[in-house]
């Protein structure tokens, strides 16, 4: 069962995959060919300037949810060491996997992607071997997934977000 999202305006909030919106409004919208008494949320992306997302109140689970807390942030980043890696059965299924785990907005089970496709590439580099564009764009995808929300919450720069990351652990 999924959480209740309870969001206002001014709230920020994961938007999946789009990443972290900031709810600028609540209320119905005033454009042909949309139910005039149906209420929307008012989504701006943080890294899109000028960019809006709308999505009906009444529709909004597994579209968004609450961002997490500075507490839960460190609490999952001392956790990371002790989240396995995915484990994918079926190569075939690998693209679909990882889309699934993307689409869920669960930083546990991204993270333990992200430990999958680093894992691959480690293997793919010792064989002289590049990683696969799947592998390599799903790394990029759940990484801004997961690491944005990190740094937003933290208030650590993104580009210094892995570094506060590895210190963390290994404090």
């Amino acid at each position: 069962m999924k959480p209740e999202v309870s969001v206002q305006q001014g709230d920020y909030v994961i938007k999946i995959p789009e990443g972290i919106c900031e709810i600028e409004d609540v209320g119905c919208l005033d454009m042909s060919g949309v139910n005039k008494d149906k209420e929307y949320y008012a989504l701006a992306p943080i890294n899109q300037k000028g960019s809006k997302i709308y999505i009906p109140v009444n529709n909004v689970h597994g579209r968004i949810r609450n961002i997490i807390s500075k507490e839960d942030a460190i609490a999952f980043i001392k956790s990371m060491p002790d989240i396995d890696e995915k484990d994918i059965q079926n190569e075939k299924m690998r693209e679909q996997e990882y889309k699934a785990v993307i689409l869920s907005g669960d930083n546990e089970k991204i993270a333990s992607i992200l430990k999958l496709i680093y894992s691959r590439k480690q293997e793919r580099a010792e064989q002289g071997k590049k990683l696969s564009s799947t592998d390599e764009r799903y790394f990029k995808l759940a990484e801004y997934m997961l690491f944005s929300e990190l740094s937003f919450v933290l208030n650590v720069p993104r580009e210094h977000i892995e570094q506060y990351i590895a210190d963390m652990i290994e404090a």
